[in-house]
């Protein structure tokens, strides 16, 4: 039998061992991050009260105004009465109102969807550029997003102006002679068309520049294995590009939502709403209501009805987007 050896550590000599923690009465030195358990809120305290002011105040004060009796007497003499829903039964039945509606989803629906198409073919046309031609392209998009929105509404002012504009030159010096001094901005269809233009010409910089961002993240491995298997540029597309873009292509179509549904200053400034109603929709019917009528009540009223239908929007998109994402999961 072999002898098994046992191997102990030697003992520490007394008094050398490490020192024991007291658990009774005496000096407890604080923690570091207890004395910094309020600076973070004291922080942010500015950037919050300041998003209060700015965004929350202005929302409770436009509901407070649609509940009341608020015309220009009230506005300088104060002394508003409340009448309850009064201002939302008159708005709803008011048939030029649901006019504007109708105009209003029909405007949106026509940019949200030329600005995802044109974005997207943007985007992956600057993908398969080199570096000279994405250079220029993507500084392109870059300067015409910087545009002020008021210089670009007066260019394209300039560009369909009756007598002096470079369309009406162009198109009469191709042989368009009804187009001679044609006054675009007194036709409906035709204001309504420029300002569609104008809106997605806005649009679509930011919307391609965001989907090229997101294209570059998808593996180029997966267009490889996808070209050898012969898949074709149109289910490449469809079964790898848009899978691996899809919460990025969402976020920018729920953002051209709401930018195209409250679209005013393009409106106004070109054609103020008109001729006749015919370039109105939902935020330039508002300040209509409260500046030409003097009604500041209907207006609020308006402006609430905006958001309501504009959240049912975007709050419908987000129940299909959340219903489609659990399905494929």
């Amino acid at each position: 039998m072999s002898a098994v050896r046992e191997h102990t550590a030697p003992r520490p000599p007394l008094g050398t061992g490490p020192p024991r923690r007291s658990t009774g009465p005496g000096p407890h030195r604080p923690s570091k991050s207890t004395g910094r358990g309020i600076w973070p809120y004291v922080l942010i305290a500015p950037a919050v009260l300041g998003t209060l002011y700015l965004l929350v105040y202005p929302l409770v004060r436009a509901v407070v105004i649609s509940l009341q009796d608020f015309g220009l007497r009230q506005l300088i003499l104060g002394g508003a009465r409340f009448v309850g829903f009064k201002n939302y039964e008159t708005l709803l039945g008011d048939g030029r109102f649901w006019e504007v509606v109708r105009r209003t989803f029909l405007f949106m629906a026509i940019n949200v969807v030329l600005i995802m198409v044109l974005s997207t073919l943007v985007a992956l046309m600057v993908e398969r550029l080199g570096r000279f031609g994405r250079t220029a392209v993507l500084s392109a998009l870059v300067l015409t997003w910087a545009m002020p929105v008021i210089a670009a509404t007066t260019v394209f002012q300039w560009l369909f102006h009756s007598e002096f504009g470079i369309v009406n030159a162009v198109l009469t010096d191709l042989g368009f002679e009804s187009f001679h001094r044609y006054p675009w901005f007194a036709h409906g269809p035709a204001a309504f068309a420029i300002v569609v233009v104008l809106v997605v010409w806005q649009s679509v910089p930011f919307a391609a520049i965001t989907l090229y961002s997101a294209l570059t993240t998808v593996p180029t491995e997966l267009y490889e294995s996808a070209r050898l298997d012969g898949a074709s540029g149109p289910r490449i597309f469809r079964s790898i590009t848009f899978p691996m873009v899809r919460p990025i292509f969402m976020l920018v179509f729920s953002l051209e939502v709401i930018w195209t549904f409250k679209a005013f200053v393009q409106i106004w400034v070109m054609t103020n709403g008109g001729p006749g109603d015919a370039t109105t929709i939902l935020p330039v019917y508002a300040v209509q209501t409260a500046l030409s009528s003097q009604r500041y009540d209907l207006g609020s009223a308006a402006s609430m009805v905006t958001v309501v239908l504009m959240s049912g929007v975007l709050v419908f998109y987000f129940r299909q987007m959340f219903r489609q994402e659990d399905e494929l999961a």
